[in-house]
């Protein structure tokens, strides 16, 4: 029995995740041993492993990290606690490969962790780039720490052998997220609104924002972005509150007292799941924020998305995402009233999703379960070309 330790941090993370770990769940010669750390165990963010629970999934471990990150020295010193938490983990689970996903400050605690212990790591959504985040440099110090990979888009599996990965252990299937827009009977608009309170007479605008960490404007940069939605009474915002990094309390304040004064606006959510989030993409006519969704997610849908900033720069984009600078309240405007044009959404008609069309995780799955795992793949080696 091949034991796969999974983890997951966040909320939006674990959707990524599901079809994987579900796959892992019910494949025959497969362990499945999922850990819960980060967001997952914040009531502030949900107590989203009480989500988990409820699909049905063993948890075989819970890491503790500290309850908040309101600065940089709290995130360092979360990564130490995570990683004292990921190594008792270890040492009793034992397991044969660890699977993470992303770029967070927990998953490069829990690859960090992993080292010592000689696991295998499977790292999915290396190679691509977020220029305005710590993420970029954790993603690729992950990939390095790495020894499978699973790439989302040729240009990204490209990159990471560019790092010097061996050809042979990187795996370009496409974006696990996208197998839920397959697998799940997703509401139509009628029921989602029902669902969630919404008004059935307005239009449907999904916001979630998140905070840029190398930089320090989250305060001004959420002000301006509330600034730019006050001027279209038409549509009804949908927030989904943003990561637990440095500034986000900062974003849900400003977003919470936004929905307070203004109830006729807007609502917000700490957690959708992925059944009732995908179906608000399928039935909304414009995402505004920096999440990587919009560019992921949202082409699936047809959907215009306006990006705000450099949280999102360097990654692959269809022609779906409206880009614009950050802290420019009337900028925001322009591409929102751009992106709910009655041209605009039209011109997507056509439009393919450049992170891929599902069936990934049934493909990475089979990977997991059928690669040697042997001295080689331990012990790597630094490929410089042909």
């Amino acid at each position: 029995m091949r034991k796969i330790a999974v983890v997951t941090g966040t909320r939006a993370e674990y959707g990524l995740l599901f079809e994987i770990i579900k796959g892992i769940h019910k494949t025959p010669g497969l362990k499945l041993q999922l850990i819960a750390t980060a967001m997952h165990l914040l009531p502030e963010f949900g107590n989203t492993v009480k989500e988990i629970a409820k699909d049905g999934f063993p948890i075989a471990a819970k890491v503790k990290m500290l309850s908040h990150f309101d600065s940089e020295a709290d995130v360092a010193a979360s990564m130490g606690t995570g990683m004292v938490g990921f190594s008792q983990a270890y040492q009793r689970l034992k397991p044969d490969v660890l699977v993470v996903l992303g770029d967070r400050f927990e998953i490069l605690a829990a690859a960090a962790a992993a080292i010592p212990f000689r696991i295998p790591i499977a790292h999915i959504h290396g190679g691509e780039s977020t220029e305005g985040l710590i993420d970029e440099v954790i993603r690729h110090a992950v990939t390095k720490m790495s020894h499978i990979h699973f790439t989302s888009t040729e240009k990204y599996a490209k990159r990471v052998v560019q790092m010097g990965e061996d050809p042979k252990s990187v795996f370009c299937f496409g974006a696990p997220g996208l197998d839920n827009i397959l697998k799940l009977n997703l509401w139509d608009r009628p029921q989602i609104v029902k669902e969630l309170g919404l008004p059935d007479d307005k239009k449907i605008g999904v916001v979630t924002y998140h905070p840029v960490t190398l930089e320090n404007r989250a305060g001004k940069d959420s002000e301006e972005l509330l600034a730019a939605l006050k001027n279209f009474p038409d549509v009804f915002w949908v927030f989904t509150l943003p990561n637990a990094d440095p500034g986000g309390r900062i974003i849900i304040k400003k977003i919470r007292g936004f929905v307070t004064k203004n109830p006729e606006k807007g609502k917000v959510f700490a957690s959708l799941g992925q059944l009732r989030y995908l179906s608000l993409l399928r039935s909304a006519d414009v995402m505004v924020g920096n999440s990587s969704s919009g560019l992921i997610e949202a082409p699936s849908f047809k959907l215009p998305v306006v990006n705000i900033g450099d949280r999102q720069r360097g990654r692959v984009r269809a022609k779906n995402v409206i880009d614009v600078a950050p802290c420019k309240n009337a900028g925001i405007r322009r591409a929102i009233t751009k992106a709910l044009s009655s041209t605009f959404r039209p011109s997507l008609k056509s439009l393919k999703n450049p992170y891929g069309e599902g069936k990934t995780s049934e493909k990475i799955v089979k990977v997991l379960k059928t690669i040697p795992l042997n001295e080689s793949l331990i012990k790597k080696r630094f490929f410089e070309g042909k």
